[in-house]
């Protein structure tokens, strides 16, 4: 968590041990599943519908992924989902192209940069 997520960010959590000890850094805020789903903006919907979404993509739309080629998938992914209100394909279509123009990323350098375990990020900067 802390190598990925900026000191002061929001993170809204269940009570899984593992995030225990983040309130230093972060504003951490706790749903109690036992008790309620929900306490004001406290709760965790959000990334489990995201994750249904990213399992549903990944499952039923794609025949074989490969590990080393999951974190582009997520990407296309967080994309879907990220631009999933107000827009149909077509109009992620043209946002998707915007954000691309001007780059470009050979096969031969992809797979170069696989072979030598280099990350390589899809992601919109």
């Amino acid at each position: 968590m802390r190598e990925t997520v900026e000191a002061g960010a929001a993170i809204f959590s269940d009570e899984l041990k593992s995030y225990e000890g983040l309130d230093d850094e972060y504003k951490h805020a706790v749903i109690n599943h036992a008790i309620e789903y929900v306490n004001g903006n406290t709760h965790t919907n959000t990334i489990e519908n995201s994750g249904s979404c990213w399992k549903r993509g990944l499952h039923g739309t794609y025949v074989s992924v490969e590990p080393y080629h999951l974190f582009r998938y997520i990407d296309e992914q967080a994309f879907r989902y990220n631009y999933r209100k107000d827009m149909n394909d077509g109009d992620r279509f043209v946002v998707a192209m915007r954000q691309i123009s001007g780059k470009r990323l050979t096969y031969k350098e992809l797979i170069c940069m696989e072979r030598r375990g280099a990350a390589v990020s899809t992601a919109a900067d």
